[in-house]
């Protein structure tokens, strides 16, 4: 009886580890947010953040873009809990918009699972760039 209740503790874990979270992430659907007050970016895409943490209007819409898209896996207040990266780490310069314009647009794959979906057409570059602004707010070296 405790080998059966063994079998069942690690299958569980198994699912939850491996499966449940490249399955949940394949379903999402991106929630864009309302960007009006930010500047229009067009369609072009733009290599460096064209915000600033100066921006109250693109941090307050970051923050609610990163709730609603990002936490889940990144963690809340971009804290991770260890399965993604924590974002509170990418760097606040050139170099860590650069990682997060390829992320973002691109996605992550291993494997064939989707470790992170393309949000590239799915939300706009305005809100795109709002979440790294308000990224760049909670950095930690």
């Amino acid at each position: 009886m405790r080998s059966f209740y063994l079998l069942v503790f690690w299958s569980v874990c198994f699912t939850v580890i491996f499966w449940a979270p490249s399955a949940t992430l394949a379903e999402e659907t991106p929630q864009d947010v309302d960007t009006s007050g930010l500047e229009a970016l067009g369609e072009e895409w733009r290599n460096v953040n064209p915000y600033d943490t100066s921006n109250a209007r693109a941090v307050e819409v970051g923050v609610s873009a990163y709730g609603q898209n990002c936490a889940r896996c990144h963690g809340i207040g971009a804290v991770s809990g260890g399965l993604a990266p924590d974002l509170r780490y990418l760097p606040p310069d050139e170099e860590g918009d650069e990682i997060f314009t390829e992320r973002v647009r691109n996605g992550s794959t291993q494997g064939g699972r989707v470790l992170m979906p393309p949000f590239e057409g799915a939300l706009r570059q305005e809100t795109l760039w709002a979440i790294r602004t308000w990224l760049v707010t909670v950095h930690e070296e």
